[in-house]
Protein backbone atom coordinates (compact mmCIF):
# COMPACT_ATOMS: atom_id res chain seq x y z
CA UNK A 1 0.00 0.00 0.00
CA UNK A 2 0.84 3.34 -0.80
CA UNK A 3 2.00 5.11 2.44
CA UNK A 4 0.67 8.80 1.38
CA UNK A 5 -2.63 7.89 -0.87
CA UNK A 6 -3.50 4.54 1.05
CA UNK A 7 -4.36 2.83 -2.67
CA UNK A 8 -2.66 -0.67 -3.03
CA UNK A 9 -0.38 0.05 -5.94
CA UNK A 10 1.80 -2.44 -7.90
CA UNK A 11 5.59 -2.37 -7.97
CA UNK A 12 6.29 -4.42 -10.71
CA UNK A 13 4.34 -7.66 -12.22
CA UNK A 14 6.62 -10.39 -12.29
CA UNK A 15 7.95 -11.59 -15.67
CA UNK A 16 5.54 -14.01 -17.19
CA UNK A 17 2.82 -13.73 -14.82
CA UNK A 18 -0.96 -13.29 -15.94
CA UNK A 19 -0.55 -9.48 -14.36
CA UNK A 20 2.06 -9.26 -16.28
CA UNK A 21 0.63 -10.92 -20.09
CA UNK A 22 -2.39 -8.61 -19.34
CA UNK A 23 -0.26 -5.40 -19.51
CA UNK A 24 -0.50 -4.53 -15.63
CA UNK A 25 2.26 -2.09 -14.73
CA UNK A 26 4.42 -0.96 -11.93
CA UNK A 27 2.48 2.02 -9.97
CA UNK A 28 -0.80 0.77 -11.23
CA UNK A 29 -3.20 1.36 -8.80
CA UNK A 30 -5.47 -1.84 -7.77
CA UNK A 31 -8.70 -0.52 -6.45
CA UNK A 32 -10.98 -3.66 -6.41
CA UNK A 33 -10.45 -7.13 -6.14
CA UNK A 34 -13.98 -8.99 -7.19
CA UNK A 35 -15.74 -5.83 -6.12
CA UNK A 36 -14.28 -5.44 -2.75
CA UNK A 37 -12.63 -2.00 -2.06
CA UNK A 38 -8.98 -2.50 -2.07
CA UNK A 39 -8.44 0.50 0.55
CA UNK A 40 -10.53 -1.86 3.12
CA UNK A 41 -8.23 -4.64 3.06
CA UNK A 42 -4.61 -5.62 4.43
CA UNK A 43 -2.30 -6.08 2.42
CA UNK A 44 -2.02 -10.20 3.43
CA UNK A 45 -5.98 -9.94 2.45
CA UNK A 46 -5.52 -8.27 -0.84
CA UNK A 47 -2.77 -10.99 -1.61
CA UNK A 48 -5.36 -13.61 -0.28
CA UNK A 49 -7.74 -12.33 -2.49
CA UNK A 50 -5.93 -12.49 -5.76
CA UNK A 51 -4.68 -15.95 -4.98
CA UNK A 52 -6.40 -18.70 -5.82
CA UNK A 53 -5.92 -22.34 -7.88
CA UNK A 54 -4.47 -22.36 -11.05
CA UNK A 55 -7.29 -21.58 -13.84
CA UNK A 56 -9.22 -19.95 -11.58
CA UNK A 57 -10.28 -16.09 -12.42
CA UNK A 58 -10.32 -12.81 -10.35
CA UNK A 59 -11.19 -9.45 -11.78
CA UNK A 60 -9.27 -6.38 -11.08
CA UNK A 61 -10.40 -2.81 -11.20
CA UNK A 62 -6.72 -1.26 -12.19
CA UNK A 63 -6.61 2.47 -12.47
CA UNK A 64 -3.26 3.26 -15.00
CA UNK A 65 -1.97 7.01 -13.71
CA UNK A 66 -4.39 9.84 -15.37
CA UNK A 67 -6.28 7.27 -17.29
CA UNK A 68 -9.93 5.41 -16.22
CA UNK A 69 -9.72 3.23 -14.13
CA UNK A 70 -10.44 -0.68 -15.83
CA UNK A 71 -11.47 -4.01 -15.18
CA UNK A 72 -9.37 -6.89 -16.39
CA UNK A 73 -9.92 -10.51 -15.46
CA UNK A 74 -7.31 -12.79 -14.81
CA UNK A 75 -6.98 -16.74 -15.33
CA UNK A 76 -4.68 -17.30 -11.93
CA UNK A 77 -2.18 -19.44 -13.16
CA UNK A 78 0.97 -21.50 -11.21
CA UNK A 79 4.51 -18.63 -11.78
CA UNK A 80 7.41 -20.41 -11.70
CA UNK A 81 10.14 -18.48 -9.48
CA UNK A 82 13.19 -19.00 -11.62
CA UNK A 83 14.73 -15.81 -11.11
CA UNK A 84 17.80 -15.67 -13.52
CA UNK A 85 17.27 -16.59 -17.48
CA UNK A 86 20.49 -15.64 -19.54
CA UNK A 87 21.57 -16.03 -23.45
CA UNK A 88 24.62 -15.43 -25.70
CA UNK A 89 23.65 -12.67 -28.34
CA UNK A 90 26.27 -12.47 -30.94
CA UNK A 91 26.19 -8.70 -32.75
CA UNK A 92 26.34 -8.18 -36.86
CA UNK A 93 29.90 -6.44 -35.73
CA UNK A 94 31.12 -9.60 -34.30
CA UNK A 95 30.72 -8.58 -30.50
CA UNK A 96 29.25 -10.93 -28.34
CA UNK A 97 27.00 -9.66 -26.05
CA UNK A 98 25.91 -11.95 -23.37
CA UNK A 99 21.99 -10.69 -21.66
CA UNK A 100 20.99 -11.62 -17.87
CA UNK A 101 17.56 -11.16 -16.70
CA UNK A 102 17.16 -11.05 -12.68
CA UNK A 103 13.78 -10.89 -12.04
CA UNK A 104 13.95 -10.93 -8.08
CA UNK A 105 16.59 -11.39 -5.70
CA UNK A 106 15.59 -14.61 -4.20
CA UNK A 107 17.65 -16.94 -2.13
CA UNK A 108 19.34 -19.00 -5.05
CA UNK A 109 19.89 -15.57 -6.96
CA UNK A 110 23.36 -14.94 -6.44
CA UNK A 111 24.24 -18.37 -7.46
CA UNK A 112 22.24 -18.84 -10.85
CA UNK A 113 23.82 -14.93 -11.73
CA UNK A 114 27.60 -16.26 -11.17
CA UNK A 115 26.65 -19.36 -13.14
CA UNK A 116 25.18 -17.36 -15.72
CA UNK A 117 28.26 -15.06 -15.73
CA UNK A 118 30.60 -18.54 -16.08
CA UNK A 119 28.52 -19.89 -18.59
CA UNK A 120 28.31 -16.40 -20.98
CA UNK A 121 32.23 -16.22 -20.43
CA UNK A 122 32.83 -19.65 -21.61
CA UNK A 123 31.05 -19.00 -24.77
CA UNK A 124 33.04 -15.90 -24.71
CA UNK A 125 31.00 -13.02 -23.75
CA UNK A 126 32.61 -9.46 -24.21
CA UNK A 127 30.23 -7.66 -22.89
CA UNK A 128 27.04 -8.04 -20.89
CA UNK A 129 23.35 -6.45 -20.43
CA UNK A 130 22.33 -7.11 -16.79
CA UNK A 131 18.12 -6.42 -16.78
CA UNK A 132 16.98 -5.52 -13.83
CA UNK A 133 13.23 -3.84 -15.07
CA UNK A 134 10.21 -5.07 -13.30
CA UNK A 135 12.27 -6.44 -10.38
CA UNK A 136 10.81 -5.54 -7.47
CA UNK A 137 13.74 -6.43 -4.95
CA UNK A 138 13.59 -9.01 -2.11
CA UNK A 139 16.48 -10.32 -0.16
CA UNK A 140 18.91 -7.42 0.37
CA UNK A 141 22.05 -9.52 1.16
CA UNK A 142 21.22 -11.46 -2.23
CA UNK A 143 21.53 -7.67 -3.69
CA UNK A 144 24.76 -7.15 -2.00
CA UNK A 145 26.38 -10.49 -2.98
CA UNK A 146 25.63 -9.89 -6.44
CA UNK A 147 27.11 -6.54 -6.85
CA UNK A 148 30.24 -8.01 -5.08
CA UNK A 149 30.44 -10.58 -8.25
CA UNK A 150 30.74 -7.40 -10.41
CA UNK A 151 33.14 -5.18 -8.13
CA UNK A 152 36.36 -5.83 -6.46
CA UNK A 153 36.41 -3.18 -4.38
CA UNK A 154 34.08 0.06 -2.93
CA UNK A 155 31.03 0.63 -1.07
CA UNK A 156 27.93 -0.80 -1.98
CA UNK A 157 24.94 0.89 -0.21
CA UNK A 158 25.10 2.83 2.75
CA UNK A 159 22.63 2.38 5.88
CA UNK A 160 21.34 5.39 7.26
CA UNK A 161 19.72 5.62 10.88
CA UNK A 162 17.55 8.26 12.44
CA UNK A 163 20.86 9.65 14.34
CA UNK A 164 22.27 10.23 10.93
CA UNK A 165 24.64 7.06 11.74
CA UNK A 166 25.94 5.58 8.82
CA UNK A 167 26.18 1.51 8.23
CA UNK A 168 28.03 0.27 4.80
CA UNK A 169 28.47 -2.47 2.85
CA UNK A 170 31.86 -3.05 1.35
CA UNK A 171 33.15 -5.10 -1.91
CA UNK A 172 35.80 -7.08 -0.69
CA UNK A 173 36.61 -10.21 -3.30
CA UNK A 174 37.60 -10.82 -6.67
CA UNK A 175 34.93 -9.84 -9.33
CA UNK A 176 34.52 -12.89 -11.62
CA UNK A 177 34.84 -10.20 -15.18
CA UNK A 178 35.64 -7.17 -16.08
CA UNK A 179 33.75 -6.63 -19.45
CA UNK A 180 31.87 -3.58 -20.15
CA UNK A 181 28.26 -3.92 -18.60
CA UNK A 182 25.30 -1.87 -18.85
CA UNK A 183 22.07 -2.34 -16.59
CA UNK A 184 18.28 -1.92 -18.11
CA UNK A 185 15.81 -0.39 -15.28
CA UNK A 186 12.47 0.99 -15.38
CA UNK A 187 9.58 2.11 -12.71
CA UNK A 188 9.19 -1.27 -11.26
CA UNK A 189 13.07 -1.39 -10.61
CA UNK A 190 12.99 -1.37 -6.92
CA UNK A 191 14.64 -1.87 -3.53
CA UNK A 192 17.18 -4.79 -3.91
CA UNK A 193 17.56 -3.67 -7.59
CA UNK A 194 17.70 -0.33 -6.85
CA UNK A 195 20.75 -0.95 -4.13
CA UNK A 196 22.52 -3.07 -6.74
CA UNK A 197 21.98 -0.20 -9.86
CA UNK A 198 23.39 2.28 -7.69
CA UNK A 199 26.12 0.58 -6.55
CA UNK A 200 27.21 -0.29 -10.30
CA UNK A 201 26.75 3.38 -11.20
CA UNK A 202 28.23 5.24 -8.66
CA UNK A 203 31.63 2.98 -8.66
CA UNK A 204 31.94 3.87 -12.41
CA UNK A 205 31.55 -0.08 -13.09
CA UNK A 206 28.67 0.15 -15.27
CA UNK A 207 26.07 2.61 -17.50
CA UNK A 208 22.23 2.33 -16.59
CA UNK A 209 19.72 2.76 -19.40
CA UNK A 210 15.96 3.12 -19.24
CA UNK A 211 13.67 5.36 -16.82
CA UNK A 212 13.80 6.70 -13.39
CA UNK A 213 13.50 3.90 -10.82
CA UNK A 214 10.91 3.28 -8.15
CA UNK A 215 12.02 5.09 -4.88
CA UNK A 216 11.43 2.11 -2.56
CA UNK A 217 14.56 2.81 -0.05
CA UNK A 218 13.79 2.76 3.65
CA UNK A 219 14.08 -0.44 6.19
CA UNK A 220 11.26 -0.91 8.49
CA UNK A 221 11.07 -3.35 11.43
CA UNK A 222 7.66 -4.67 12.14
CA UNK A 223 6.47 -5.21 15.61
CA UNK A 224 3.37 -7.37 16.72
CA UNK A 225 0.44 -6.12 18.69
CA UNK A 226 -1.66 -7.13 21.29
CA UNK A 227 -4.68 -7.06 19.05
CA UNK A 228 -2.96 -9.26 16.33
CA UNK A 229 -2.30 -6.73 14.20
CA UNK A 230 1.09 -5.22 13.13
CA UNK A 231 3.29 -1.43 13.72
CA UNK A 232 5.33 -0.61 10.73
CA UNK A 233 7.88 1.89 11.77
CA UNK A 234 11.27 3.00 9.90
CA UNK A 235 13.83 2.92 11.12
CA UNK A 236 17.03 3.53 8.51
CA UNK A 237 17.17 4.23 5.04
CA UNK A 238 19.47 2.94 2.13
CA UNK A 239 21.91 5.65 0.10
CA UNK A 240 23.47 4.68 -2.51
CA UNK A 241 27.48 5.05 -2.64
CA UNK A 242 27.65 8.41 -3.54
CA UNK A 243 24.60 9.53 -1.03
CA UNK A 244 21.64 9.39 -3.06
CA UNK A 245 18.63 8.94 -1.02
CA UNK A 246 16.94 6.27 -2.81
CA UNK A 247 13.43 6.79 -0.92
CA UNK A 248 11.04 8.06 -3.66
CA UNK A 249 13.47 9.54 -5.84
CA UNK A 250 15.03 6.04 -7.31
CA UNK A 251 17.86 5.70 -9.66
CA UNK A 252 18.45 7.71 -12.33
CA UNK A 253 19.45 6.32 -15.54
CA UNK A 254 22.88 7.68 -17.01
CA UNK A 255 20.61 7.60 -20.40
CA UNK A 256 16.81 7.87 -20.47
CA UNK A 257 14.96 5.59 -22.91
CA UNK A 258 10.93 4.94 -22.02
CA UNK A 259 9.67 1.54 -22.10
CA UNK A 260 7.33 0.81 -25.45
CA UNK A 261 5.06 -1.31 -24.12
CA UNK A 262 5.70 -4.92 -25.41
CA UNK A 263 5.27 -8.43 -25.01
CA UNK A 264 7.08 -10.78 -22.57
CA UNK A 265 8.41 -12.42 -25.46
CA UNK A 266 9.44 -9.40 -26.81
CA UNK A 267 12.13 -8.44 -24.04
CA UNK A 268 15.49 -8.61 -25.17
CA UNK A 269 14.46 -8.71 -28.97
CA UNK A 270 14.38 -6.00 -31.67
CA UNK A 271 10.83 -4.70 -30.62
CA UNK A 272 12.67 -3.87 -27.01
CA UNK A 273 13.83 -0.15 -27.33
CA UNK A 274 15.48 -0.17 -23.97
CA UNK A 275 17.49 -3.52 -24.88
CA UNK A 276 18.37 -1.88 -28.39
CA UNK A 277 19.65 0.95 -27.18
CA UNK A 278 21.85 -1.23 -24.59
CA UNK A 279 22.76 -2.94 -27.51
CA UNK A 280 24.21 0.14 -29.16
CA UNK A 281 26.09 1.76 -26.36
CA UNK A 282 27.92 -1.69 -26.61
CA UNK A 283 28.71 -1.26 -29.71
CA UNK A 284 29.63 2.15 -30.57
CA UNK A 285 32.41 4.32 -29.86
CA UNK A 286 31.45 5.86 -26.37
CA UNK A 287 33.25 4.67 -23.50
CA UNK A 288 31.34 1.90 -21.65
CA UNK A 289 32.54 1.14 -18.28
CA UNK A 290 34.10 -2.20 -17.02
CA UNK A 291 36.14 -2.75 -13.42
CA UNK A 292 38.45 0.10 -14.04
CA UNK A 293 38.59 -0.17 -17.87
CA UNK A 294 37.42 1.44 -20.29
CA UNK A 295 36.14 -0.24 -24.14
CA UNK A 296 36.33 2.02 -26.66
Amino acid sequence: FNSQTGELEVVAPIAGSPASEAGIKARDRILEIDGTLASTLTIDEAAARMRGPAGTKVTLKVKAGNEEPKYIELVRDRIALNPVYFTLAQQPDGLPVGYIRLTQFSANATEGIAEAIENLESQGADAYILDLRNNPGGLLQAGIEIARLWLDEGTIVYTVNRQGTLGSFEANSLALNEDPLVVLVNQGTASASEILAGALQDNGRAKIIGEQTFGKGLIQSLFDLADGSGLAVTVAKYETPNHTDIHKLGITPDVQVPLEPISFSQIGTAADSQYQAAIELLTSDVNVVGAGLAKI
